[in-house]
């Protein structure tokens, strides 16, 4: 559960760490510790698979597939049905040979390209008859049955791309799952709308290594703050080919798209449109015969609004009455109920939570099921259904848990929860959509649960400086503590604007328990713009970043200081990306409070990213230069004094080598030691025995500098 706890309530909290009925209870073993084999004291739940029907579900227990009858609880063995050649018709499936595009239909393989350049994200219309794709980013389509290739647009170049995305518009808008595609499919199969990129515009970053004699080179389209970016068109075609009509918007606007909705029946294609200081989103309807555009919908905010890359924004009712949209307006993510023409007819929630997912709308019943946090503990997430027309909200989900994983069957009269907390392993359950257990499906702790000494994690609440918050911390302390002893602190974080990572849940690692053992305080903590606190609490990072992370992590480690036994000259954070800028800028800006850090893929001044992600915060260095300057690590490299490890993957094509090469450039100039490390052709993120050599970089790291003794051989890969 979550504590608030005062000093006098910490101290008598640490003390009982050293009961005797802790010492009666086994250790873990080596193979336990390095092999993260917990057998006995965890144990795997079953594996939903899926719903048959509105009563009947599937899912893997000891090996065996079966089929549950949610009323009696019967269990059959389940045996998926095989479709049979020659039998009924099935939707086509694409796959790839070598370079060229097959489909398997009816159980047949059928070869719809023979070329040497490769189909590039094929993907199947929705009435199967179609792939669109990809070419030397020109866009293409084949018909199935014809395999007629038609060449949809002809000027696609390195820096013309049709149908396929740029780096900052993959990235940051349509998000990496994208992977580049810029073209969506009408639900009728009549029309494919599609991005066409100009990339000339933006400027070039020339991204090197020492692969082969004479060295790689790669040039990259990468729009850093206040550059111009990518210049984008919106066009809308059929699949055989013809005139492109283009959606009437001037490509030489300072602007962004965001993915494109079609409405059911394929009569509009609703654009998302921002302004470049992304605090306007407007969405169109664009006719597809003609381009013209009206205004469909208008959100502004005093700060940002963001652009969505999930495709969950909007949702249409398939009634054709209307549909559902998500925002945060309110400073809190709600959902509200529209008609077909953009026209608001009521709020389906409201208040100080956020709403994270629309499971399901019951038309027939008008009912809407959805997942949110901050509603019951801002660490937790529930499930809940609420009317249509915003009454009647009820929790569904229940006790003192975090239910991260919901299963709503069909027509919404069951759902399957997976659950945890702090304290206790994972449990799934089915229950009845008015929110009464029905059956146990299965318990991850094991029958050994409660005989092995382990390293206690807790939950708890911090009241930030200004009274505002109460900051939450998750914290594994070291087993048998000792509170007459002082012990190190390994925060590990990533940071940034609406990217929490400190939740109740449960868990269990070899590596968490080792350093445990050592003696080793290990911390997850969030600052008030994480997302546990609405888009209000994200807000104080508009034009400001960087400086309220430090004074919400700077309270939770004096907390730590005060009544959690923290050696005060040992506070080591550690991240990558974002979290690479935290611990640059802890120990520089930050240095009073932090004393070790490990960076990785860091960016250490914010002049240095790219155009969407930063502006949406900083807006640009013309309109905010006071902001660049207190942001940026480089400011405060004279405030340095501990011990920072600095890592960089050669070729990261994300957060440049760059941001690392100018702090060391300034650290250097400043005489200061640090330690520094590069990953040839790492890009932002890298594996194989690189990885292995990174992970054994940051465990020697911490007993050097944190445990202060030898890596024993077996901590090592």
């Amino acid at each position: 559960m979550t504590k608030f706890i005062s000093r006098s309530a910490g101290i008598l909290m640490l003390a009982c760490f050293s009961l005797p009925a802790w010492a009666q209870k086994k250790d873990l073993t080596d193979e336990q510790y390095f092999k993260g084999n917990f057998k006995g004291i965890t144990q795997a739940l079953p594996m939903f698979t899926k719903w048959i029907d509105d009563g009947h579900f599937v899912y893997k227990k000891d090996g065996k597939s079966l089929a549950v009858d949610c009323k009696t609880g019967t269990e059959t063995d389940y045996v998926e049905e095989q479709i049979l050649k020659g039998s009924v018709p099935v939707k086509p499936k694409i796959i790839t040979k070598g370079t060229d595009l097959w489909v398997t239909k009816n159980v047949e393989d059928i070869q719809l390209t023979n070329d040497k350049d490769k189909e590039v994200n094929p993907t199947l219309s929705p009435d199967g008859n179609y792939v669109a794709y990809t070419k030397n980013n020109d866009l293409y389509t084949v018909n199935i049955t014809t395999k007629k290739e038609t060449r949809i647009t002809t000027d696609g170049s390195d820096v013309i791309l049709n149908g396929y995305a740029s780096w900052v518009y993959t990235e940051e808008i349509l998000g990496r799952g994208s992977f580049y595609r810029s073209f969506w499919w009408s639900p009728d199969s009549k029309h494919i709308a599609f991005f066409r990129t100009d990339d000339s515009p933006v400027p070039v970053y020339t991204i090197t290594d020492g692969a082969g004699l004479h060295g790689f080179v790669e040039k990259q389209r990468y729009p850093k703050v206040g550059d111009p970016n990518p210049e984008i068109k919106v066009g809308i075609v059929t699949p055989e080919g013809g005139n492109t009509v283009w959606a009437d918007f001037n490509p030489k606007d300072d602007q962004y798209f965001g993915a494109p909705y079609w409405k059911p029946d394929g009569s509009a294609l609703l654009v998302q449109w921002m302004n470049r200081l992304q605090d306007n989103l407007i969405i169109y309807s664009v006719d597809p015969g003609t381009g013209t555009k009206k205004e469909f919908y208008n959100e502004k905010q005093k700060t940002w609004v963001d652009l969505d890359d999930s495709g969950e924004r909007l949702h249409f009712l398939n009634n054709g009455k209307g549909f559902i949209l998500m925002n945060d307006a309110t400073g809190w993510n709600q959902i509200y109920y529209y008609d077909m023409n953009g026209k608001l007819i009521n709020a389906i929630t409201s208040g100080k939570f956020t709403v994270n997912k629309l499971n399901y709308v019951d038309e027939k019943n008008g009912m809407v099921y959805f997942t949110a946090k901050g509603r019951e503990n801002t660490a937790r997430s529930d499930f809940y259904r609420v009317d249509l027309t915003g009454k009647n909200l009820q929790r569904l989900s229940f006790g003192d848990f975090s239910h991260n994983n919901i299963n709503l069957s069909p027509n919404g009269s069951y759902f399957i929860t997976t659950y945890n907390n702090v304290s206790n392993p994972s449990k799934m359950s089915l229950v009845s959509n008015k929110g009464k257990i029905i059956r146990d499906l299965g318990d991850a702790k094991g029958e050994d649960f409660l005989n092995y000494n382990l390293a206690k994690t807790e939950f708890l609440r911090v009241k930030s400086d200004d009274g505002l918050f109460d900051l939450p911390m998750k914290v594994t302390w070291p087993v048998n503590m000792d509170k007459n002893k002082k012990y190190p602190v390994l925060i590990s974080i990533y940071g940034g604007p609406n990217a929490g990572s400190c939740w109740d849940t449960w868990s269990l690692g070899g590596n968490q328990q080792w350093y445990a053992k050592e003696g080793l305080i290990q911390v997850v903590m969030d600052h008030r713009a994480s997302g546990h606190f609405g888009k209000e609490g994200v807000n104080y990072f508009y034009h400001n970043l960087g400086y309220w992370e430090i004074k919400d992590y700077s309270t939770m480690v004096k907390w730590l200081i005060a009544n959690g036994n923290a050696d005060p000259t040992k506070i080591c954070i550690t991240g990558f990306s974002y979290g690479g800028y935290m611990s640059c800028y802890a120990l520089t800006y930050g240095s009073d409070v932090f004393t070790h850090g490990m960076a990785g893929g860091s960016v250490t001044d914010w002049n240095f990213y790219d155009s969407h992600y930063t502006e949406r915060y900083m807006g640009t260095p013309a309109n905010n230069p006071e902001g660049y300057k207190t942001s940026s690590a480089l400011n405060y490299v004279d405030r340095y004094k501990g011990m920072l490890q600095i890592v960089h993957g050669v070729i990261d094509d994300n957060v440049h080598l760059q941001n690392s090469l100018r702090l060391i450039d300034k650290l250097e100039d400043a005489k200061k030691d640090f330690e520094f490390l590069i990953y040839p052709g790492g890009r932002h993120g890298w594996g194989g025995n690189k990885g292995t050599h990174f992970q054994n970089l940051k465990t020697k790291f911490i007993y050097k500098y944190l445990l202060e003794k030898e890596v024993p051989k077996s901590m090592l890969k």
